[in-house]
């Protein structure tokens, strides 16, 4: 356990101890301990009311409260760390003893407890493990503790293969059965917590195979019945997948493409563009905890949604998905915003999705896009401009699949590279300083406030982006031969 853990841990082991309560450490703190790996959760079996505790707890440890369950005795304490994460507390009443409370847990690895005066010295000698849970670390087994555990909570469904996911573990075949049977019960999991089963699945490397998984169990297309129309649609011959396999392979080329730190290094990775701190970029928490990547790979989910919807065939035989694009962003707001996912997340996915398509249709086949058309998708694209480019990528690769070649991967790898180094270059066109805005437009050129003079303050910002302008001058002798016409209509 971590110093600062361990810190952690001896506060709250004294805090306790002083009110005559009795308190264990269980669950996944003492599982990741057992495995030798770091924890950010924190939770605390305590033989007292939990929440009346954790309001005592609260204030003292500099946290703040968050009442999770009332019913069932749970409460969180938020409490801020070293690094930019925070420590989440959960409290749990435990009054009619350890043992009790290890029954109402879901599988056994995390049904093992430690006092919680031992584990904040490090002892971890003495665990009590009343259902095998250290037999199942050593042969990763993800097994409910009892037939009883997955209903009494129904989003103990999802977390099994989620758990699976993250630790690389398997789920043992009577669990397994039982999860199919009882799929249908993920009707009644609050949607904030399926959402987060859901991401944090597809958060470790493997996103594709977990998804596989998912679907296997009877899950998938339950908490996203909009995947199920695309099972079995089939696509153009260029395409290797069908739209719903597609889907999820195009998930799994995310962590492909971006590398994950893995080290992999086949010619996809070794060509593909990339840039400094990429690795960070990605890293980053933008959206209810989770990371760029994991929203990247639930756009790549998601991206084809309106395929099925779009699809028609042409005499010739021809397969087309016009406007899939436009409709499957609108499908994602509806899909995310049911999940409950915050609003700069709908963005963010929502956005990837619309514009997906456009890396590879900014210039004629063949030809780099001009920095006009560069400076307009970074405009238009915004905040989520680098992350689509990226989506671009994953999607040509599950599209290809294994017929992928060497060759038209560096050519679209150039093309997308292009785009990438081009916008960074630019600075993304929000953060340039104006060589003239409104006031200065209106002021010169003896305007009224209005569309027109928005549409010359973007014309001048397009042109310094391109580097056509670069002075205050050339800016105000574009907008004199503009001006007159009304300014550009294509701007």
């Amino acid at each position: 356990m971590s110093p600062d853990a361990s810190g952690l841990l001896s506060r709250l082991a004294q805090a306790i101890a002083s009110r005559g309560v009795q308190a264990h450490l269980v669950g996944g703190a003492v599982r990741d301990h057992l495995r030798g790996q770091a924890t950010g959760d924190i939770d605390v079996a305590v033989s007292t009311d939990a929440l009346a505790l954790a309001r005592e707890l609260a204030p003292l440890l500099g946290g703040h409260l968050v009442p999770l369950d009332a019913e069932r005795g749970i409460a969180r304490v938020v409490l801020p760390r070293e690094s930019d994460d925070s420590w989440w507390l959960d409290l749990t009443s435990a009054e009619s003893g350890i043992h009790d409370d290890l029954a109402r847990r879901d599988f056994a690895v995390d049904a093992m407890a430690v006092p919680l005066e031992a584990a904040a010295a490090g002892n971890f000698d003495d665990v009590i493990d009343p259902y095998g849970g250290r037999t199942d670390l050593h042969d990763r087994i993800i097994r409910a503790v009892s037939p009883s555990a997955l209903r009494a909570d129904p989003a103990r469904l999802l977390r099994a293969p989620r758990l699976a996911a993250q630790l690389g573990f398997r789920i043992e075949a009577g669990t397994e059965k039982q999860i199919r049977h009882d799929a249908h019960l993920v009707a009644s999991i609050a949607p904030e917590r399926v959402r987060d089963e859901l991401l944090k699945l597809m958060a470790p490397r493997g996103a594709t195979v977990a998804l596989r998984h998912l679907d296997g169990l009877g899950l998938l297309t339950r908490i996203l019945p909009e995947l199920e129309e695309a099972r079995g649609v089939t696509q153009p011959k260029e395409h290797y997948w069908d739209v719903f396999n597609h889907l999820l392979e195009t998930a799994g080329q995310v962590e492909h493409i971006i590398g994950c730190g893995d080290g992999e290094q086949d010619f996809v990775v070794e060509l593909r563009p990339a840039f400094d701190s990429m690795e960070s970029y990605f890293d980053a928490r933008v959206s209810d905890g989770h990371s760029r990547l994991t929203l990247l790979k639930l756009a790549g989910l998601l991206h084809d949604v309106s395929k099925p919807a779009t699809r028609t065939v042409e005499p010739t035989g021809r397969i087309r998905f016009l406007g899939h694009h436009t409709e499957g962003s609108q499908v994602s707001e509806r899909v995310l915003g049911r999940l409950r996912l915050s609003r700069k997340g709908v963005e963010a996915v929502s956005t990837m999705v619309r514009h997906h398509l456009r890396p590879s249709q900014m210039a004629q086949k063949g030809e780099t896009p001009s920095r006009k058309a560069v400076y307009r998708y970074y405009r238009d694209v915004g905040d989520m401009a680098v992350d689509t480019l990226y989506l671009n990528l994953a999607d040509y690769l599950a599209a290809r699949g294994p017929n992928l070649g060497r060759q038209e991967w560096v050519e679209h790898c150039r093309i997308v590279g292009h785009i990438l180094r081009e916008g960074l270059e630019q600075k993304a066109p929000q953060t340039l300083t104006n060589l003239l805005d409104g006031h200065d437009i209106m002021h010169t050129f003896d305007l009224r406030p209005g569309p027109q003079v928005g549409r010359l303050v973007e014309l001048v910002r397009e042109a310094r982006a391109s580097g056509e302008i670069t002075t205050k001058d050339e800016a105000l002798r574009l907008v004199e031969a503009n001006v007159d016409a009304g300014g550009p209509s294509g701007a």
